[in-house]
């Protein structure tokens, strides 16, 4: 039988590390030989792999001489590219081996028990030196290789050495060097932007895996790429994506990326900017509506930092989002959460006075008249919708000045009182979710959540309690100022609850409020102190 030449497969398969899926073998006659005419070279090449793959034991040993090659050949490819500078022909052979031995580095990912080995045999800094490689697929291929080593469910098979492999490459500043790589690259060319993906798939793993990585990502240079590439203008591709993902994920855990936003650029600026193509017009794919809740996500972790919210103010945001509201585009229901997250908090007070001066009460009400009954998002639910939006109510009675008061309390009695109706009516919805949350607490319970007052409460306000303390406290603040409103309250609570006393009805859920108030909360404290006196007092003079 003529010999068959497999050194063109093998170049061809090393160009571009994409392991093919392997034909299960026959059960009938597992000693099948290849030779027929018509049989495919992926089969050939398939089957020499699994014969040689028999052949090595996979251990130390294996892998420190797998680390070994790889360095002999970056060394080699170093000196063959500064001898021959000029003349990169008789440098590519070298690169070719470079290459094939990065590639047979990848079966250390079938053996994370091997990661502390790798680590001790240097193989995280030749990783790296490797990202600076000038040749852009040698750089593609090792970030290839870190993404398929850092893998998270593979770390998670060995955590000892996992632990090593991780704390080596953020020890040697990896998030640095990719950054740097970045600069090489250009994603118009797939290899490129395979590259990217990869690199940041990489940095992905390690925040999951080692947290501290977020803070290296703010230090290190690429928290403003990434917001820089979230924002960019022009075709929506997959990095974008990414890079939104991304962007979110290190505002939600890092108080430094808040901070550094607004360094330098004004990042609350350039989200605005890019969240605005989404005004009138709805994303093309779902792959684009994930970048836009990504970049609504961003938007919403920057506001938990006070100064932010001034920023966002100066960008007229409020604006941005009142327009969103009236749209009814797919970008409504983020555009309200944003809301809530501006004007909650003492912090939000200018955002709550601003939004009723631009009119925004005629944009929020409708949406609190109506809970849209079909809510085509899969993160998004008809309860969240009322959260939003009587948080936000909530916010605007304690936080604006009396001159917009004022205009809330006539928004409450015009058209026959229909805003107190639905206000009590969403009360007694959400107090009949809290009732079955308890009892099903009292039915099951849980020795440990007992013994944990604050985790029994917050439990709670997930269960309803927290949109059952806003629409209360929207009941009380009308009532206790507006006589009229308080005798429909009454009327509506007598028949639905058999109880005429708005004081009876809302005391126990103020006091629960007022008791679970932080200690920097002096004057939430003293308004509730207020209402409640009012309330009483005018349920007495009742009597």
């Amino acid at each position: 039988m003529a010999s068959i030449d497999v050194t063109e497969i093998l170049k061809a398969s090393s160009a571009g590390y994409q392991p093919a899926a392997k034909r299960p073998r026959p059960s009938s006659n597992e000693n099948n030989v290849v030779n027929t005419p018509s049989t495919n070279p992926q089969d050939i090449l398939a089957a020499l792999e699994d014969e040689s793959a028999q052949n090595i034991t996979i251990d130390d040993v294996y892998v420190k001489k797998l680390l070994s090659q790889l360095e002999k050949k970056s060394l080699k490819n170093r000196e063959m590219r500064i001898k021959h500078t000029d003349d990169p022909k008789k440098f590519m052979d070298s690169e070719v081996e470079l290459d094939t031995a990065i590639q047979e580095m990848h079966i250390l990912a079938t053996q994370p028990d091997l990661y502390g080995c790798f680590v001790e045999a240097g193989g995280p800094s030749l990783m790296l030196s490797l990202l600076a490689h000038e040749n852009t697929d040698l750089l593609g291929a090792t970030a290839n290789l870190l993404q398929e080593l850092t893998d998270v469910e593979i770390l998670n098979e060995g955590e000892e050495g996992a632990a090593q492999l991780i704390d080596s490459l953020a020890t040697g500043r990896i998030v640095e060097t990719f950054v740097t790589s970045f600069e090489k690259l250009d994603e118009t060319n797939k290899d490129d932007a395979d590259a990217v993906h990869n690199a940041l798939s990489v940095v992905e793993n390690m925040i999951d895996f080692r947290p501290e990585t977020a803070e290296d990502c703010v230090s290190q240079g690429l928290f403003h790429w990434l917001l820089r590439r979230a924002c960019q203008k022009g075709t929506f591709d997959a990095n974008k994506m990414y890079a939104s993902e991304l962007v979110a994920l290190l505002l939600q855990m890092s108080e430094s990326a808040k901070k550094k936003l607004t360094e330098k650029v004004d990042g609350i600026d350039m989200l605005l900017r890019a969240l605005a193509a989404y005004k009138r017009h709805d994303p093309n794919s779902l792959d684009e509506r994930e970048h836009m809740e990504n970049l609504f996500d961003a938007l919403c972790a920057s506001l938990m930092l006070p100064t932010n919210r001034a920023k966002f103010l100066e960008g007229e945001g409020l604006q941005l989002m009142n327009l969103m509201l009236r749209e009814r585009k797919q970008s409504r229901e983020s555009a309200l959460k944003v809301l809530d997250h501006a004007t909650t908090g003492p912090e939000g007070k200018d955002n709550c006075n601003k939004f009723v001066e631009i009119l925004g009460l005629r944009t929020l009400f409708p949406l609190y008249m109506r809970t849209p009954s079909k809510v085509k998002r899969k993160d998004t639910t008809p309860d969240e919708h009322e959260e939003h939006v009587c948080a936000i109510l909530s916010a605007l009675f304690r936080s604006c000045g009396e001159d917009a008061r004022q205009r809330m309390m006539l928004k409450f009695v015009e058209h026959e009182h229909e805003k107190i109706d639905r206000a009590v009516e969403l009360f007694i919805k959400y107090r009949e979710k809290v009732n079955k949350f308890e009892a099903k607490r009292a039915r099951n319970p849980d020795s440990s959540v007992d013994e944990d007052v604050d985790r029994e409460y917050m439990d709670k306000l997930d269960a309803g309690l927290y949109t059952l303390q806003n629409i209360g406290l929207v009941i009380a603040d009308v009532c206790a100022h507006t006589n009229s409103a308080r005798l429909r309250a009454a009327k509506l609570f007598s028949m639905k609850m058999k109880q005429d006393k708005i004081s009876k009805v809302l005391l126990p859920l103020l006091t629960e409020y007022q008791a679970n108030l932080g200690d920097s909360a002096e004057d939430e404290r003293r308004r509730i102190d207020i209402l409640i006196s009012r309330l009483t007092k005018t349920d007495r003079e009742r009597d």
